[in-house]
């Protein structure tokens, strides 16, 4: 009998959850009009299209928990519940790895995040390492690719469509940045896709928590106030429109406001991430990222050449040039902002995309 090994990607982590509660199949905006939903069934609801996706459920479900009852009641650790409870009830056969096994009546019932009647085995593990990918700590660049003055800046701009209140999400790389200019005097909270609301700053060293980090595999903490749950909660406040903002990189943006930034053919690619979540759930969503690309060519462009992320989903484009807010009506970006030094010839010479100017352009304050 074959077997497959399921490298999870978001999209998969929805059929699983699918599976494992009995549903053969299900209907999801996520990668709509991408390359995941050719040759798929579609359909339309209240205006919206969906692509039709099969559930998944797994011969045998691997996941890691932080406390055990011998009952095989499971307790996961901070962030690290991510995907573990997903995976854990869609399997035929689970087998839980964990830190330590206590006796039946130990764990508070209000506090097991996967009941016993879904854990068929229980390994306990011994002398325990957790590595981590990312140790960020307090005083260091929060960008992955260090300190960058124009990335600063950019971020700085960013920030400044953040409102009070609001839920936001940001994306690995250069919006992480924008979580260091905060204006005073508004409140936001930040969310992680791996389970986690209300991001804090890096910790001090002896804070460090391999169970604590972001979407980004950074250690982070929480603000007084924060909550953990599992990806599974964390997407249905994506896909159910509970996020205000989301802040992604990209690879290449239409003129109407597609976006790629997943893949690009012959390289390997880890997964789409939360991205077609993203762009296809949250209410408002802003790209930050280079005109152009390393070898000069525009990245802005008429129709996107890579793999599509979403489809017209795109609001606001900031880059290193300018910032362009979409056109609801002629659905093509309109300049409103650029850069200092910048002029309106340079941009519509490094953008090969059909884009409008507004009447005044100001001049980007960052």
């Amino acid at each position: 009998m074959s077997r497959r090994l399921l490298t999870l990607t978001k999209l998969e982590f929805k059929k699983l959850r699918a599976g494992g509660a009995g549903i053969p199949a299900f209907f999801t905006r996520t990668g709509f009009g991408t390359l995941l939903s050719e040759g798929k069934e579609t359909k339309d609801y209240n205006g919206i299209s969906y692509v039709l996706e099969e559930s998944i459920q797994a011969d045998l479900a691997i996941v890691k928990a932080w406390k055990a009852d011998k009952a095989g009641n499971l307790v996961m650790n901070k962030t690290a519940n991510n995907f573990n409870v997903a995976c854990a009830k869609a399997g035929r056969v689970t087998v839980a790895e964990v830190e330590e096994i206590v006796e039946i009546g130990e764990l508070d019932p209000h506090q097991i995040h996967v009941p016993g009647v879904y854990v068929d085995r229980l390994v306990l593990g011994n002398n325990y390492e957790k590595p981590i990918e990312q140790r960020t700590v307090s005083g260091a660049g929060i960008s992955a690719k260090g300190f960058n003055p124009q990335r600063e800046w950019m971020a700085k701009r960013v920030a400044q469509e953040l409102t009070d209140g609001a839920y936001i999400n940001l994306g690995i790389g250069m919006p992480t940045l924008v979580a260091n200019f905060i204006p005073e005097g508004i409140q936001v909270t930040l969310q992680s896709e791996n389970g986690l609301l209300g991001i804090g700053p890096f910790p001090a060293e002896e804070q460090v928590d391999p169970d604590l980090i972001n979407a980004g595999k950074q250690t982070v903490t929480g603000v007084p106030g924060h909550s953990f749950f599992s990806s599974a909660d964390s997407f249905a406040m994506i896909r159910g429109g509970h996020i205000d903002l989301a802040i992604l990189g990209a690879m290449e943006v239409s003129q109407e406001g597609d976006i790629a930034n997943w893949m690009i053919p012959g390289k390997m690619v880890k997964g789409m991430g939360g991205a077609m979540d993203l762009v296809a759930g949250v209410r408002r969503v802003i790209v930050t990222m280079e005109h152009n690309n390393k070898k000069g060519a525009a990245k802005i462009i008429p129709e996107c050449t890579l793999p599509l992320t979403g489809l017209a989903c795109i609001d606001m484009i900031i880059t290193d040039l300018c910032v362009m807010e979409m056109d609801p009506n002629r659905r093509r970006f309109r300049v409103t902002e650029l850069a200092p030094e910048v002029t309106r010839d340079e941009v519509e010479a490094k953008t090969t995309a059909e884009i409008l100017f507004a009447d005044e352009l100001e001049t980007i304050d960052a």
